[in-house]
């Protein structure tokens, strides 16, 4: 089992590193009482590999918490559970600037001057700070920098190049998706709608995939979305995206965006982790 224990000065940045980590497939903690830890890793451990890796973040805000901390971890050693510390560190100037953008008060300085609040932190933290595998100054960090050092401490410098991809058919007259990233608007092919045969059918029977399908205009905008969603996949991957909804629409979200999303499903799945998902399908199917 993997084990993290997020600690550090107020405002440095744990909140936004454990978000990094819970994207990593860490199961994140906060705040969680010192004298717990034990008992809490002992539960993950129990668990068998369903919570293999785990961050606790652990800071002032806990009560007792340095007179508590020290003899939790000394516990964890006796056990031979291994963790890391990691540690969050900022300037005193950058600290607070950020309370002071954030309009909150030191927690321990709360009717007092912000940087006092910092200084008795930095005096009580001193011990567990020596003590730390690793320790990140943020104050010249943005989000994305931040999320770049997690990533090379805790993925050993590997990169992580998941995206989660969901292409979604839908119909505009129900509205589009309100996660989308991408919608793509087909209502420019020929509707099978207006062919009673097809008219109840969907984009998934194959008389209204041949019909969608067979259409000149349909296999080129398929086959250019389709180098487009490989050039922005590969973009968004680079820039730390870790998922992606491809919105693909017609009138009534039953024939024309169902078959092209399932074609484009077909085609991308051979490279990425991807879904499938017909929002709009199922409504106005019966005859009237």
């Amino acid at each position: 089992m993997k084990l993290i224990i997020i600690t550090g000065l107020s405002g440095a940045g744990k909140s936004l590193t454990t978000n990094y980590l819970e994207d990593l497939g860490y199961f994140c903690v906060d705040n969680l009482p010192s004298s717990l830890i034990p008992k809490f890793t002992e539960i993950c451990i129990k668990a068998k590999g369903k919570m293999d890796k785990i961050a606790m973040v652990v800071d002032i805000r806990g009560e007792d918490f340095l007179k508590d901390l020290f003899p939790a971890l000394d516990e964890l050693k006796y056990k031979e559970i291994t963790y890391e510390i990691l540690f969050l560190d900022a300037n005193d100037d950058v600290l607070i600037k950020r309370f002071k953008e954030a309009r909150r008060n030191h927690p321990l300085a709360p009717d007092g001057r912000i940087i006092d609040g910092i200084k008795k932190e930095r005096v009580k933290l001193k011990d567990l700070r020596e003590n730390s595998n690793n320790i990140i100054n943020t104050s010249k960090f943005t989000p994305r920098m931040l999320r770049d050092r997690i990533h090379n401490i805790f993925l050993n410098g590997k990169k992580e190049e998941f995206l989660s991809i969901t292409i979604l058919s839908f119909g505009f007259k129900y509205g589009i998706p309100i996660d989308s990233d991408l919608v793509f608007d087909v209502r420019f092919i020929s509707n099978p709608y207006y062919i009673e045969e097809m008219r109840y059918q969907t984009g998934l029977d194959n008389d209204v995939k041949k019909f969608v399908m067979g259409k000149d205009e349909t296999k080129e905008f398929v086959n250019k979305t389709f180098e487009l969603l490989n050039f922005l996949i590969l973009n968004y991957i680079k820039e730390g995206k870790s998922q992606l909804i491809i919105s693909i629409g017609c009138t009534g979200g039953r024939h024309r965006s169902v078959a092209i999303s399932h074609e484009l499903y077909k085609m991308l799945g051979k490279n990425n982790s991807i879904n499938i998902e017909h929002r709009d399908i199922e409504k106005d199917h019966k005859k009237k």
